[in-house]
């Protein structure tokens, strides 16, 4: 089955504006490209993940896919602004902080790798150099620079770049036009460039589609990748005990919550699970408060049937994990479904995972030769 041709949005009556940013935008490169901003680097891989557009690109899957591939063998830290936290400057991010403190995607990756350095810090280049300054035995090996794509004073070692199969960047505009941050242009600083949320039954047109579109160089690599789900986890295991078989929803009222950016690929999964579903969505990254909580619950309350759960993502989960206003009754009945990176051809994947573990290893390696 063909995919149906992604569209793309576009607010024609906001081109001005777009024009204007774009200028801004383009004399900010330009002093980046002419070396009259200064971007530092650094003897230590540090791999950057981010993307052209404001929404969801999958971020977060692609970083946890990283250090899954990496931690086995490098110390990783990962190194974030904390989009929308309520604190400043530097920070070490624990397992048991606060998502207002440091933010609910990095607050997600250091809950589910512990062993991971999790850093959030807006100063990116100043954050780095704390990093390095670590003891050498506790020291990472490596760095994932999240959402870091525009952040041009670090200079990365690697940057990869995500974008959405369901809104094609080769057809999208300039902010507040389209979604674009910067001009398409933007994609030649990457060396790898992923496709993301992609069906997995897609088909050849498809593939062509995006490769034509996105016009890369020789030299940048270009995967297709998807979103896979899991079992349906339990907010507070000491409450609802043992994960739930997707199987277990079919006939469950399932009341699906969430502020993400992209909502719909979830959508699309649970109403393949379930035969009763009820969405309620908030803005990405939303802060939940004791009215939001009301409202969830008269959301659940329409329904006068004893079996039924609320189903949620992981970082919405981790913001509503330490909300104060959850009754015992809605705590029994929160569920989240975890959500991983999958490439839509295996040896796609194999040569992904080659060409990343290759670079960390050679980066370090040409990193400790002495300069003649």
């Amino acid at each position: 089955m063909k995919m149906d041709k992604p569209s793309v949005e576009i607010r024609r009556s906001l081109s001005p504006l777009a024009w204007l940013y774009g200028l801004g935008v383009n004399f900010r490169n330009t002093l980046f490209d002419k070396k009259i901003l200064k971007q530092t680097s650094f003897d230590i891989p540090v791999i950057c993940v981010g993307n052209l557009t404001v929404g969801g690109t999958g971020k977060t899957p692609h970083i946890e896919y990283l250090i899954r591939l990496l931690s086995p063998i490098y110390k990783v830290a990962v190194l974030s602004r904390g989009y929308k936290r309520k604190s400043n400057g530097f920070m070490i991010v624990d397992t048991d902080s606060k998502a207002r403190n440091v933010g609910d995607e990095p607050l997600q990756i250091k809950q589910k790798f512990p062993e991971a350095l999790v850093v959030v810090d807006r100063d990116r280049v100043s954050a780095i150099r704390k990093i390095l300054s670590i003891e050498k035995e506790e020291r990472p090996d490596v760095i994932l620079l999240d959402d870091g794509f525009q952040h041009r004073h670090v200079q990365p070692s690697l940057s990869i770049l995500l974008v959405d199969s369901n809104r094609p960047v080769f057809e999208d505009r300039l902010l507040p036009m389209g979604s674009l941050r910067e001009p398409l242009k933007g994609k030649e600083r990457a060396s790898i460039v992923i496709v993301t949320k992609c069906d997995p039954d897609m088909q050849p047109i498809d593939f062509r589609i995006h490769t034509n579109g996105l016009d890369l160089y020789a030299f940048q690599q270009l995967y297709f990748t998807g979103l896979d789900y899991g079992m349906i986890m339990p907010l507070f295991p000491g409450l609802q005990g043992d994960p739930l078989p997707t199987q277990d929803l079919r006939k469950k009222h399932v009341f699906l919550v969430a502020g993400i950016a992209s909502p719909q690929p979830l959508v699309d999964k649970v109403e393949h699970i379930t035969y009763n579903l009820y969405t309620k969505f908030f803005p990405d990254h939303h802060s939940f408060t004791a009215k939001d909580i009301q409202s969830i619950r008269k959301f659940i309350d329409t329904v006068d049937d004893s079996n039924k759960i609320i189903l949620t993502t992981e970082k919405d989960a981790v913001r509503l994990r330490a909300m104060p206003h959850l009754d015992e009754e809605m705590k029994k009945m929160l569920y989240y479904i975890p959500v991983h990176v999958t490439f839509i051809d295996e040896k796609e994947q194999e040569q992904f995972n080659n060409n990343i573990l290759e670079h960390v290893r050679n980066y370090q390696t040409n990193s400790r030769l002495p300069e003649e």
